[in-house]
């Protein structure tokens, strides 16, 4: 018999493929379902993380197994699932699609798009949404320095590509805003960007996804979106989801920034299909593996060798506190993962002072190494300068009379304090800091009213940009390009 090859090449691959035959498949049936949990009955062969597809076109996957019931946390419910219902395990297992045709899009954790553009484009892979964190073997040292166009931040809590650094402090304090800040100001560097939203209200899922799009950052960003209304087991996989995609880039040797907003309500989900699983609670509720479930999410993200791809990721985790207590259980899990913390107080907030990092709570263990040598070299002992500034300072409200060295260190501190500030989406480049610290350090700015430092740094900041500066010149060269401005500022001392 002559078979037309032209009709068959044009099949898809899985009918091509397709061979008849007797086939033996196990087939469960629902005991029970509620509250974004399902019991089935009848897969002896089930195992933790098979995906089971219902016959009502409902989706789960297997997070508890018992001596005769399966426990599936569900991802997509129609109304037609009840109590009797037929499944069977899928062949695959949980994957999100990954590649370029992300870029711009806002999708759930199965790459499912929620932003009303029609259809992914261009996907020809997929990635598995939990993987095992690459070994010693393949990783490299932090040593590429992640802006995040911060002052405060990249001058004296420096962030390298591959680190964890933690985003920790209570409600409302601007932890989302550095993250935001942090993808703007990586437009034209060459990094891909993931933020992943995790059980926030729509109104944010829209402001975020509009602050992006308005300051074209989705041209290399891809958001992740479990909103507070999707279903527990959908929130529970975000980060995972979001951790995949970002991973696709990074063993391509590109280097990528991920966000997870925010861990606290990720754990509070993980706790509650815990319960709902019925399983042994722990610490404030919270199961026994609450550890291992953020420690194998961030373990993923690195700085890969050459051998490896050469690509990197940076993870911010976002995590909230209640009334300042960075001792409660989640957040001192996550400060031990992490490589780092920046704290954000809530008086330095409410004091006028934002962004609100308290330096002396934000460490940053490994982001020194990879910190430009001449900014590392200007900032060198301000951290611990302003630390005693801030003691030094407490003096002062009891009318103590202070000797002039002391006077001194107590005015330099507070115009350090007035150049650390910085409003929101207004990140700057690194030339911007060399400029500033070089000022300071050079004393151009110790006789300019503080009230007027914030006025004054703008103008600095064009001047940089006009004057074509960058960061490969001589420290002299930079000195007199900023005692320069100052003196036709009116800035230099007489």
């Amino acid at each position: 018999m002559n078979v037309d090859t032209t009709t068959t090449n044009s099949l898809p691959q899985w009918l091509q493929d397709y061979r008849f035959g007797l086939r033996q498949e196990e087939v469960g049936y629902v005991v029970s379902v509620g509250d974004g949990i399902s019991w089935v009955s009848g897969l002896p062969s089930a195992a933790m993380g098979d995906v089971i597809l219902f016959e009502d076109g409902s989706r789960g996957v297997i997070y508890d197994l018992n001596e005769e019931l399966a426990g599936a946390i569900l991802l997509h419910t129609t109304e037609k699932l009840t109590a009797g219902v037929t499944g069977h395990r899928s062949s695959q297992a949980i994957h999100v699609p990954v590649g370029n045709g992300l870029l711009g899009r806002a999708v759930d954790p199965l790459g499912i798009p929620l932003d009303g553009h029609g259809a992914l484009q261009n996907i020809h892979n997929f990635n598995p949404l939990e993987t095992g964190s690459p070994p010693i073997t393949a990783r490299d040292f932090v040593k590429k320095p992640l802006h995040t166009g911060i002052k405060i931040i990249d001058t004296l809590i420096p962030i390298g590509k591959g680190q964890r650094q933690l985003l920790i402090g209570d409600e409302g304090l601007g932890r989302s805003a550095l993250a935001i800040d942090t993808v703007l100001n990586q437009r034209g560097k060459n990094v891909y960007c993931v933020y992943v939203l995790i059980g926030q209200k729509r109104s944010t899922v829209v402001k975020t996804i509009g602050l992006l799009k308005e300051f074209n950052a989705l041209d290399y960003s891809v958001i992740v979106v479990a909103e507070a209304s999707a279903l527990p087991g959908l929130q529970f996989l975000a980060p995972y989801a979001g951790c995949a995609i970002a991973e696709h880039w990074m063993t391509r040797g590109h280097d990528t920034l991920v966000i997870y907003d925010d861990l606290s309500t990720h754990a509070k989900t993980y706790r509650e299909l815990s319960l709902l699983l019925r399983r042994p609670p722990g610490r404030e509720a919270y199961p026994g593996d609450i550890f291992s479930v953020h420690a194998r999410l961030l373990e993923r993200s690195t700085c890969l060798n050459a051998a490896h791809g050469g690509g990197s990721m940076t993870a911010l985790p976002i995590v909230e506190t209640q009334e300042g207590e960075i001792a409660d259980y989640i957040p001192t899990n996550l400060i031990s993962i992490t490589d780092g913390q920046i704290y954000l107080d809530r008086d330095l907030f409410t004091s006028g002072f934002r962004p609100a990092i308290d330096i002396g709570k934000s460490v940053s263990r490994i982001g020194g190494q990879a910190q430009l040598a001449n900014i590392k070299t200007e900032s060198g002992r301000m951290k611990l300068d302003y630390l005693q500034f801030l003691e030094l300072e407490m003096f002062t409200r009891f009318g103590a009379k202070l000797e002039p060295g002391m006077q001194n260190a107590i005015n330099r501190g507070r115009i350090l304090r007035e150049l650390l500030k910085q409003d929101q989406l207004s990140p700057v480049p690194a030339e911007f800091h060399l400029a500033w610290l070089v000022g300071f350090n050079d004393g151009c700015f110790n006789d300019v009213a503080i009230e007027n430092i914030s006025a004054l740094l703008p103008g600095l900041h064009r001047y940089v940009k006009e004057s074509g500066l960058n960061l490969d010149m001589e420290r002299d060269r930079w000195s007199q390009e900023v005692k320069s401005f100052f003196i036709n500022n009116k800035g230099q001392p007489a």
